[in-house]
């Protein structure tokens, strides 16, 4: 009878076990999770725990969030051609950017300081930044997000139509994204680049394509999100494809309001440089014309003189 006793106090502290091994967050391995059924938190800020749905990406603002809380305890979270005149880079890397309740980004950031800045649906300036006096009206929506990847070099040709259904299958698979978001992806051979399209045109806040673009960011850059912390691969007509590095274009429902006051010492004496060489060209251009207009009217007049005398 004692051995039966044991036998079921040893089946269901494993059936337990296993139950709470399978508690896991398979899209953000920085979650504790705990429970039956099993539920998970995020650590965004000092005794913040954030409930999260694991079914779905962590919104990006919350990620950040995260990171710069990860970062001050010294646990570390990352290693070190545009689509449109209007897309621009995120230049100024991570802050502790400020959330609504669903994840979305307040449209002014301030990072706890007292210089602020608005910010597009993506989290990304673009603005210049002022005090905490500046007025941010309204989130921008980012309609348009390009990343740029850099293949690592395979030995097989890579065909085009194939590689555009393999980068949506795998996008739609690891990152939920529905492919009628993916516009576009283009093979260029000569550099070993691919340029992959996502687009919400209409701006739809349910659709969050600049989170599915950070995951990616972080998925090139050897450091996934996933709990299986694989890294961003696909395979095309049986070759398996990876990355070595993602640049990431923003492009937005209304162009960004950057302006030139903001700008450093060096980049100004270099515009400044170029406007004067543009200036000494249009004035060494008009010395070259009228030089030219004098000696045809200086041959204007030897032939005027000539007639005369031939005519004398």
């Amino acid at each position: 009878m004692y051995s039966v006793c044991a036998f079921l106090v040893l089946t269901l502290l494993s059936a337990a076990s296993a139950q709470a091994s399978d508690c896991t967050c398979p899209t953000m391995k920085w979650a504790s999770c705990d429970g039956t059924p099993c539920a998970c938190t995020l650590l965004i800020a000092a005794d913040n725990p954030l409930n999260i749905n694991c079914s779905k990406l962590v919104p990006k603002c919350f990620l950040m969030k995260a990171e710069m809380y990860r970062a001050s305890k010294g646990i570390s979270t990352r290693r070190l051609g545009k689509p449109n005149e209007h897309a621009f880079v995120d230049n100024d890397g991570i802050y502790d950017p400020e959330c609504d309740s669903n994840g979305a980004f307040r449209a002014r950031q301030c990072n706890r300081t007292e210089t602020c800045w608005c910010v597009n649906s993506a989290g990304v300036r673009r603005t210049d930044k002022g005090d905490l006096n500046l007025k941010c009206d309204k989130l921008v929506q980012t309609t348009w997000v390009q990343a740029q990847l850099t293949a690592n070099p395979v030995q097989t040709s890579v065909d085009p139509v194939a590689l555009k259904a393999a980068m949506t299958q795998t996008i739609q698979s690891r990152y939920f994204l529905d492919p009628s978001y993916v516009e576009n992806v283009q093979y260029f051979k000569e550099d070993n680049l691919i340029l992959v399209d996502l687009k919400n045109p209409k701006g739809d806040p349910n659709v969050d394509i600049a989170t599915v673009a950070y995951y990616m960011e972080k998925d090139v850059k050897v450091l996934p999100l996933f709990m299986s912390n694989s890294s961003l691969t696909t395979t095309v007509d049986g070759t398996p494809l990876g990355f070595r590095n993602i640049l990431v274009y923003y492009v937005d429902a209304e162009p960004p309001t950057f302006t030139m006051k903001k700008l450093t010492a060096g980049v100004i004496a270099v515009i400044v440089v170029v406007v004067l060489a543009i200036i000494a060209g249009l004035v060494v251009l008009f010395l070259t014309r009228k030089k030219e207009k004098s000696q045809k009217a200086q041959v204007r007049e030897m032939d005027d003189l000539q007639k005369e005398q031939l005519t004398s």
